[in-house]
C-alpha cells in the first residue's frame, strides 16, 4: 500500500475517533439543559434524578472495566461495541414514554460512553508515532473540552427550537459514521495476550460507584444528608471499596493495577485529573445559572457565554500539545494550573454589575487554563507506562477525572445552595416569603423560568439576583481549593517530556541513515 493511501486511512481512523469522542463527551452533559422539558413531558419529577445518573454511573463504573479488557483482547472490538450499544441506548432514549424507561436506556448509553472514551485516546498512542502525539493529543484534547462544553448549549437550542428526543436522534448519523469508519479503516497491528478476567474486581467496582453516585446525588435532595438511606449508600460505598482493594492487591491481571501509581508521573498527573476535573465543572455548571438570573437570557442565551471558555480551552489543547513536545510535562501545566486559578479567581469577583464582555474574558482565561488538561495529561498519564496497560492507565485517569467532576458537582452544589438559602434568609427572612406574595426558595435553579421572574415585583427580584450572584460567586471561591491542589500535583510530576520518547527514535532513524550510507556503491 502506498504512503498516500495509508494516510488516507489514517485520516478515516482519527476522524471516527474524533467522532466517537464528540457524542460520548456531549451526552455527559447535554441532558441538563432539556431536563425541564422532559420531565414536563414524561413526568416523574421524584425520579428525574436517575436520568443523569444512570448514564454517568455506568460510564464511570465501564471506564476502567473496558480499558484493562481493551489492553486483554484488543482496542477495535472494545471501541466497536462502545458505539453500537451508545447508539442503541439512543435510538432507545429518544422513544422513552416514562422518566423511568429513559433512566434505564441512558444507563446502556452509558456502557458505551464508558468504552469510547477512555479506548479512543489510547487507540492514537498505538498508530502515531512518538513525534505526532504531541499533536494528535491536542486535536483531541480540544474536541473532548469542546464537545464537553458545547452539550448544555446543543441542549438548550434542540429543546427550543426542535424537540428534546432529538439531543439523543442526533447522536445516530454521528455514531454510524464514526462506527463505519473504525470498522473499515482501523487495523490494529499490537499482539494482546489473553488473560483472565477479574471479575470480583469489576463486581466490587461497579457496585462502589453506584452507592457512591447515588448518594451524592441523592443526599441533600431526595433524603437527608443524615438519612438512613444516605448514610447506608456511603456505608456501602467503603465496604465494597475497601473490598476491591484487597480484591486487586491479590489479583492476577486486576481492573487497576497499583502498580501504575508507584510511577510518580502516572500519580501526579491523575491527581491533577482529579483536581481540575472538580474545579472546572463549577464554571460549566454556574456561568449559564449567572447568566439566565442575573442577566435574565434564555436558555440558549445563557449556553452560548460558554463560547469563550471554549475557544479558550480549544487554542489551549491545540498549544499544550505542540509545547509538550517542547518542554516537560510539568512546565506546561504550571502554566496551565496558574492560568487556570486566575481564571476561577476572577470568576469569583462577578455581581450583577459584571458586564456581559468583563465575564466573557474571564471565561476566556478560565477556558484557556483548563484546555492544557485535556490534551496534556492524556499524554502524561501514559509517558511510563507499557503499550500492553495503555488502556487501563487511559481509562483509570478519565475514570478519575469524571469522579472529580461528580464529587465537585455535589460538594459545590451544597455550597451555593447554603450560601443562597443563608443570604435569603438574611434578605427576607427565616422561613418567610420574597415580598407580594413571591415564595422564597432555597433552589436557584426555580428562578431561572421567565414566568416565575415575571410574577416577583422588580425591587423583590433586584434582591434575589444579588444573593443568586453572590453564592455563585462564593462557589467560584471555593472551587479555588482544587485548582490549587492541581496546581500542586503538577508540580510532583518530575522532569519527563516527550523529548524521552523522541530522542530515542530520533538516534535509531542517524543510525539507520549512517548505515544507508555506508551501503551505497563506491564511484
Amino acid at each position: 500500500m502506498s504512503a498516500q493511501a495509508q494516510q488516507s486511512k489514517l485520516g478515516f481512523v482519527v476522524a471516527g475517533l474524533l467522532l466517537g469522542i464528540l457524542v460520548a463527551a456531549i451526552d455527559n452533559t447535554i441532558v441538563s439543559t432539556a431536563m425541564a422539558t422532559i420531565v414536563s413531558d414524561l413526568g416523574g419529577l421524584d425520579k428525574f434524578v436517575w436520568v443523569t445518573s444512570a448514564y454517568l454511573v455506568t460510564e464511570m463504573a465501564g471506564m476502567p472495566i473496558f480499558g484493562k479488557l481493551s489492553d486483554m483482547y484488543g482496542r477495535k472490538k472494545f471501541f466497536v461495541f462502545g458505539i453500537s450499544m451508545f447508539l442503541l441506548g439512543s435510538v432507545l432514549c429518544g422513544t422513552a414514554e416514562t422518566i423511568t424507561q429513559l433512566s434505564i436506556y441512558r444507563a446502556i448509553q452509558g456502557i458505551g460512553g464508558g468504552a469510547m472514551m477512555p479506548i479512543a485516546f489510547t487507540i492514537v498512542f498505538d498508530i502515531f508515532p512518538a513525534e505526532k502525539r504531541g499533536k494528535m493529543g491536542g486535536l483531541f484534547g480540544a474536541v473532548f473540552g469542546t464537545s464537553s462544553l458545547f452539550g448544555p448549549l446543543a441542549g438548550a437550542y434542540f429543546t427550543d427550537h426542535i424537540n428534546w428526543r432529538w439531543i439523543f436522534y442526533i447522536n445516530i448519523p454521528v455514531g454510524i459514521v464514526a462506527l463505519l469508519f473504525i470498522i473499515l479503516f482501523y487495523k490494529e497491528s499490537m499482539e494482546h495476550s489473553k488473560q483472565r478476567i477479574d471479575w470480583w474486581g469489576a463486581a466490587t467496582l461497579v457496585g462502589a460507584i453506584v452507592c457512591l453516585m447515588f448518594a451524592l446525588e441523592l443526599g441533600g435532595n431526595e433524603y437527608g444528608w443524615d438519612s438512613a438511606q444516605i448514610i447506608g449508600l456511603f456505608a456501602g460505598f467503603a465496604v465494597l471499596f475497601i473490598s476491591f482493594l484487597l480484591v486487586e492487591k491479590r489479583a492476577a491481571e486486576p481492573i487497576i493495577s497499583f502498580s501504575m501509581f508507584r510511577d510518580r508521573l502516572f500519580a501526579a498527573s491523575t491527581g491533577a485529573a482529579l483536581f481540575y476535573g472538580a474545579a472546572f465543572i463549577t464554571a460549566a455548571l454556574y456561568i449559564p445559572i449567572f447568566v439566565q438570573g442575573v442577566f435574565g437570557g434564555t436558555a440558549t442565551n445563557s449556553g452560548l457565554m460558554l463560547l469563550p471558555m471554549t475557544l479558550g480551552s480549544v487554542f489551549a489543547a491545540q498549544a499544550g500539545g505542540f509545547m509538550a513536545n517542547k518542554m516537560p510535562y510539568r512546565n506546561v501545566m504550571i502554566i496551565s494550573a496558574i492560568i487556570f486559578i486566575s481564571g476561577v479567581a476572577l470568576l469569583a469577583t462577578i455581581t450583577p454589575e459584571t458586564t456581559k464582555l468583563v465575564l466573557s474574558l474571564f471565561m476566556l482565561i478560565t477556558g484557556f487554563g483548563i484546555g492544557f488538561s485535556f490534551s496534556v495529561l492524556g499524554m502524561s498519564t501514559i509517558h511510563s507506562i507499557e503499550p500492553r496497560q495503555r488502556g487501563s492507565a487511559n481509562a483509570t485517569m478519565a475514570f478519575i477525572r469524571s469522579l472529580g467532576m461528580t464529587v465537585g458537582i455535589t460538594i459545590f452544589g451544597i455550597i451555593q445552595r447554603n450560601s443562597f438559602s443563608n443570604q435569603m434568609a438574611d434578605a427576607f427572612g427565616e422561613g418567610g416569603t420574597a415580598g407580594a406574595g413571591a415564595p422564597m426558595t432555597d433552589n436557584a435553579r426555580q428562578l431561572l423560568a421567565p414566568e416565575t421572574r415575571a410574577s416577583i415585583p422588580q425591587e423583590v427580584m433586584d434582591k434575589i439576583v444579588d444573593v443568586l450572584s453572590s453564592s455563585i460567586a462564593v462557589t467560584f471561591l471555593w472551587s479555588i481549593v482544587p485548582a490549587a491542589l492541581a496546581l500542586l500535583c503538577v508540580t510532583l510530576m518530575g522532569n519527563a517530556s516527550m523529548k524521552d520518547i523522541l530522542a530515542p527514535s530520533t538516534k535509531r532513524e542517524g543510525e539507520l541513515q549512517e548505515e544507508e550510507k555506508k551501503a551505497l556503491p563506491l564511484h
